[in-house]
């Protein structure tokens, strides 16, 4: 090893369990910062307000996704791939060809956007977001350059830039935006333009945490990361043209950019669909933007919180299982991927079935009770998706790091347009209700289509019963106990106060079950952050072999 005997050697494993940790607590402290905006948001601008917002926001992400969603993850391949390599010089020209490619994208993005807002506006039936719209425009420019580093950091397992980085934004989308929103307010300014002011403070939050992986990057130090391949071969100084790893780049990028752009286009269909189809029954323009509002402020962010503990494990994944992939180490890449997935449905399982079952006291704890009444049965509706989501995120990411980038593409594609139909035909029938069986039944077809996938061409797939069926047995148990001790507890205490004491006696009979049931091996715990202590723990207890 030349030169690099006296260099601090980061160990990858550590750095995997580590930035798992870490992107899990960023991301519930971002989910509850989100929440926290919402709601006082909520009685700031009420439904039509959020409606307004959220409109906006649906076409910001969907054009976000479209820009970033494959290229950071093709960049922590490649960067990771290269750095297994010893080829070094050639991480670093990775990083230039990437923000240039950014860059581009990120000007034509926000161009889009801002001269763009009037027409999308106008497709969905709601003229007065496309203020909103124009307000986030300059958001995708600086997202990208953003993009661009946290995969370059993501291929070196590092996470905490990423994390703060992701803080910042929400804080300031929380802090700026409620401000903003709140001199609108004083300033007697129409409800739109009050949801544009709002918007602002997401943009900002954007700038400030593009600037830190900016300060972040001039101060990282690869040599610590990379010595770890230097214990026993030599650097390899060879480097691709630009011209060639912008190639590989973008054949990488692409097929799981449009996979994820995908769900974002049917989230963006099912927003002009929505909003129109309760227009043609009767509606008024400003009562389905207040429906439609309610539905993406309450129900959907709800719905959205239990993936939060999944996507870490999902972002970390790559990059490790790419890099074992180029060691050889196949029974390290197979531990990895069965335990993420049965991890997936150990979390995801009982968090949507316990939504479901307590859905509008939930909701009540946050959010005023006329918009709850309407929410709560959406959202009873919604949160069994929650599952689907899970195990999606991780088999996206093993079929991404095992070479079949395609494969998600083909049953998002499919989902897609299971979801675009049903949702057409059940809204005309049966209202705001049909939304969310819509997307329940997209997920499920994407998740066996993706299930299909990973088994066939990775060779890959735990025994059924311990990746749904004891998860499922002990999540009904732990639904019925929610349901039933908030019932016997609301008789005594408030609404408010039945809730925490009903998700704990839940929580205590999930857990229980799934240990009793041996639902949970060993290898899963060791993927959790902190896996190894708690792993510790759960053995001395004779919970796991």
């Amino acid at each position: 090893m030349n030169g690099t005997k006296k260099t601090k050697i980061k160990n990858s494993s550590k750095l995997f369990f580590s930035g798992v940790l870490i992107l899990t607590v960023s991301n519930l402290i971002i989910k509850v910062i989100g929440l926290m905006f919402k709601i006082p948001m909520n009685h700031i601008v009420g439904d039509e307000g959020m409606g307004y917002y959220n409109s906006a926001y649906t076409f910001y992400t969907y054009l976000y996704m479209l820009s970033t969603a494959g290229l950071p993850t093709a960049i922590s391949i490649m960067v990771s791939d290269s750095r297994a390599k010893c080829q070094f010089n050639q991480v670093k020209r990775i990083l230039k060809v990437s923000l240039a490619l950014f860059i581009v994208i990120g000007i034509v993005g926000s161009c889009v956007m801002l001269f763009g807002s009037g027409a999308m506006s106008s497709a969905i039936g709601a003229e007065n977001t496309k203020y909103s719209m124009m307000a986030i425009a300059p958001t995708l420019f600086l997202i990208c350059i953003s993009s661009a580093l946290r995969g370059y950091f993501q291929g070196y397992q590092q996470m905490v830039p990423t994390a703060i980085s992701q803080l910042l934004e929400a804080v300031c989308k929380l802090a700026l935006g409620i401000g903003f929103a709140l001199y609108a307010i004083n300033k007697g300014y129409p409800i739109y333009i009050v949801a544009a002011y709002a918007a602002l403070g997401l943009t900002i939050g954007v700038g400030l945490g593009m600037m830190y992986l900016v300060f972040s990057k001039l101060l990282f130090k690869e040599t610590q990361y990379d010595a770890e391949y230097l214990v026993d071969r030599e650097e390899d100084t060879t480097t691709l043209p630009g011209k060639s790893l912008f190639k590989k780049l973008f054949m990488i990028a692409l097929p799981i950019t449009v996979s994820a752009s995908v769900m974002s286009l049917t989230n963006l269909i099912d927003t002009a669909i929505v909003q129109r189809l309760l227009q043609m029954t009767g509606l008024t323009q400003v009562a389905a933007t207040e429906l439609y509002g309610n539905y993406t402020s309450l129900a959907v962010p709800m719905f959205n919180l239990p993936p939060v503990l999944i996507y870490p494990i999902s972002y970390s994944i790559v990059p490790l299982l790419s890099a074992a992939r180029q060691k050889g180490d196949v029974a390290r890449c197979k531990l990895v991927m069965e335990s993420s997935m049965r991890v997936a449905m150990l979390i995801g399982i009982p968090c949507g079935l316990g939504l479901a079952a307590l859905s509008k006291p939930i909701l009540s704890l946050f959010y005023k009770a006329s918009s709850v009444e309407l929410a709560a049965p959406l959202l009873t509706l919604l949160a069994p998706s929650t599952a689907f989501i899970c195990i999606l995120s991780v088999t996206n990411a093993i079929l991404q790091a095992n070479g079949f980038e395609r494969k998600p593409l083909v049953s998002m594609l499919i989902g897609a347009f299971v979801k675009v139909v049903t949702n057409f035909f059940l809204i005309q029938h049966i209202g705001m209700k049909g939304t969310p069986i819509s997307t329940f039944l997209c997920y499920l077809t994407v998740t066996l289509i993706n299930l299909y996938f990973v088994k066939k061409h990775v060779g890959v797939m735990p025994k059924l019963s311990g990746l749904f069926g004891k998860p499922l047995f002990a999540s009904v148990l732990c639904a019925v106990t929610a349901f039933l001790s908030y019932s016997v507890i609301h008789e005594v205490f408030p609404s408010k106060l039945a809730v925490v004491p009903s998700i704990f006696l839940a929580f205590l009979v999930y857990f229980v079950t799934i240990f009793v049931v041996r639902g949970v091996s060993g290898d899963d715990i060791k993927l959790l952050p902190k896996g190894n202590t708690l792993y510790s723990i759960f053995k001395k207890l004779k919970l796991v072999k």
